[in-house]
């Protein structure tokens, strides 16, 4: 038996344990996955971090607000997530927690997938925090030429700004900004939790949402976000989370179980018809 789990708030809606566990079956390796909710537990994330590991898991997903809070207790390996700074898969290995970033990988997979080899070209992107994060080094791999960060915080805009503008090698730019860049975005982007089950609202003012060639909203659940409302009835074509989660789930059973998923049209089938 495979033992996995998910550490978030807010996560009793999460598709994730389905996932984990279809995709064990269609590997012919039984899985079992449970939630780690650290205010229901009455625990701090350090030490719903430590019961997760002691219970025996090989491996937990890590989601809001946790991301960048875990970094710290991993040893990571590649240095792209090293830069990303934030880490949704962990690995119990025999010499420790190692950390992965499926988010930054699936997000790469989902655009193209969808979108083939078509250029980001300037992307206006709501929110700077661990799916952030993951996402604008995302964008930095397709070769947007721009990605503009709009966040509460400034601090952290800023600093996710200079970091793409590094790893962009000339070819991206990172900066901060404003709704008001939104006139001239390629692609719209939103990372920040605004219309997940449990918060309301959308990244983008109403009447705010432009004609873009692209957009995408990491949230999933609802299936239907307020985003994805606004994108459509802006005639822009939309990428849903479900596809971000779809892929960051299968690479993350991948390093989980060391398993390479051959069939992953049979698992999106079979989560397709539990939806």
């Amino acid at each position: 038996m495979l033992k996995l789990g998910l550490i978030g708030d807010n996560i009793k809606a999460s598709r994730s344990p389905a996932l984990q566990r279809t995709a064990g079956e269609l590997a012919g390796r039984p899985t079992r996955y449970d939630l780690y909710i650290p205010p229901e537990l009455g625990l701090s994330f350090e030490d719903t971090f430590a019961k997760a590991q002691a219970d025996g898991l090989a491996g937990t997903n890590v989601t809001l607000p946790y991301k960048e809070r875990v970094v710290p207790h991993l040893r990571i390996d590649d240095p792209l997530v090293a830069r990303i700074g934030a880490c949704n898969t962990v690995l119990f290995a025999a010499d420790g927690p190692r950390g992965f970033n499926t988010d930054h990988s699936g997000f790469i997979a989902a655009y193209r997938a969808q979108f083939g080899d078509m250029a980001p070209g300037r992307v206006v992107q709501f929110g700077a925090g661990g799916v952030g994060r993951a996402v604008a080094f995302g964008l930095v791999a397709l070769g947007a030429s721009e990605v503009v960060l709009v966040d509460m915080d400034r601090a952290k805009a800023d600093a996710l700004a200079q970091a793409i503008t590094q790893a962009g090698n000339g070819v991206t730019m990172g900066r901060t900004g404003t709704v008001d860049d939104l006139d001239h975005a390629d692609g719209v982007v939103n990372c920040t939790p605004l219309g997940m089950v449990g918060y309301g609202g959308s990244a983008v003012p109403e009447g705010r949402f432009p004609t873009a060639n692209w957009s995408f909203d990491a949230v999933y659940t609802p299936a239907v976000t307020p985003f994805a409302v606004q994108s459509e009835a802006a005639g822009t074509p939309f990428l849903s989370g479900w596809e971000l989660f779809f892929w960051q789930g299968v690479h993350g059973f991948e390093i989980f179980s060391g398993i390479r998923l051959e069939d992953t049209d049979a698992l999106r089938a079979r989560l397709l018809d539990m939806e």
